[in-house]
């Protein structure tokens, strides 16, 4: 093998640095997610889901935008809607502009499902995190992720562009 051939190799830096992405990536939905289990009888995905609706105006998006939201598939996101449509929680209706698209809508009692569930997912997120982190730090950590993941998923990055 020529020296053209062989793998440019990560040095120790980033190979350490890669590991404590992977164990990040890995631990967090699950500490956070046993938690939403436990107070709220849903799942991560599920509480994301939620709070994408709510913050979108009228509280409904378009699936597809509730895809990208919720850094899901379109076919993962069909099938959690459905179950969220079975708590009452999430209701789907024909988008008023385009006849072809559906909207998934924030119910009444799916937001106050996530209005009673937001502080202690929240204090779990922020024990698990923020408290672990110098505040002047937060900020710092942001910009070092947001380059990742602009890489990762550059259709993000020219939509906030």
């Amino acid at each position: 093998m020529t020296d053209d051939t062989q793998p440019n190799w990560l040095s120790p830096d980033e190979r350490a640095l890669w590991l404590q992405l992977v164990s990040l990536s890995m631990l967090m939905p699950s500490a956070v997610e046993a938690q939403l289990k436990r107070e709220a009888g849903m799942n991560l995905f599920e509480y994301h889901v939620l709070a994408m609706l709510s913050d979108a105006p009228e509280r409904a998006r378009l699936m597809s935008d509730l895809a990208f939201h919720t850094n899901s598939s379109l076919s993962r996101l069909s099938h959690v809607v459905t179950r969220l449509e079975k708590q009452g929680w999430v209701r789907r209706e024909p988008c008023a502009s385009d006849k072809r698209a559906t909207n998934a809508v924030l119910t009444d009692a799916g937001f106050a499902q996530l209005a009673q569930s937001a502080p202690e997912h929240v204090g779990e997120v922020r024990r698990l995190v923020f408290d672990a982190l110098d505040p002047s730090k937060i900020t710092e950590l942001s910009a070092l992720l947001q380059p990742v993941i602009d890489q990762i998923d550059p259709e993000r990055r020219q939509i906030r562009d």
